[in-house]
């Protein structure tokens, strides 16, 4: 998956590098929203990455510590504003919309729809993205909070993954294809600890 891309106002948008370091850092997160639909094979452009996550005080430690790395700040918010990444911060809050120093738009949700990383990594699968191996929110649960959100754009695309769906049970297909380990993948690979299971 080639995700790099330009945003309108000129600011790189690449999921790429933002899922390698949060698996280096052994976050322990799932991939959801436009990115994981693109990965089931939908073609809705997206500009944003977004993962829901663990809540327990040592993800916690280890998101903020991505996200420092990240150099994020709160997108809309006054610059100006005082605003520490640290654990502290991101278990007294929920839901985060993040812009990155490098790498466009970054959502880090408690809860998303309704659902908790506990619910959707019951039922994640693992996919490539670019040569990174991470988690990806499955297509039936997709479909299921974008239904919860209930936006415009939300029902256009539940549509979208609901022919995804029909089309692989079709075929006989329930879930993404095992990721091979290519050269590029095992290149970096050699730059992190692991890859990035869901874990129960």
């Amino acid at each position: 998956m080639s995700a790099a891309r330009g945003r309108s106002d000129g600011v790189r948008f690449d999921p790429i590098p933002i899922l390698e370091l949060l698996v280096r850092h052994d976050v322990r997160f799932v991939l959801i929203g436009g990115v994981a639909g693109n990965a089931h094979g939908s073609t809705t452009v997206t500009l944003d990455t977004d993962i829901c996550y663990q809540r327990d005080e040592r993800n916690l430690e280890k998101l903020a510590a991505a996200l420092r790395e990240l150099r994020v700040t709160l997108r809309g918010a006054d610059p100006s504003l005082p605003f520490k990444i640290d654990a502290r911060t991101i278990r007294n809050g929920l839901n985060f919309t993040f812009e990155t120093a490098e790498y466009g738009a970054f959502d880090c949700l408690g809860e998303a729809s309704g659902y908790t990383y506990e619910i959707i990594a019951a039922n994640c699968e693992r996919g490539d993205i670019g040569g990174v191996i991470v988690p990806i929110a499955s297509l039936d649960d997709l479909i299921r909070m974008k239904r919860a959100a209930g936006r415009l754009k939300d029902l256009v695309e539940i549509e979208n993954l609901s022919k995804l769906r029909d089309v692989r049970e079709e075929r006989g297909l329930y879930g993404l294809a095992e990721p091979q380990v290519t050269p590029r993948s095992r290149t970096r690979a050699s730059r992190k600890r692991k890859t990035s299971p869901a874990r129960r």
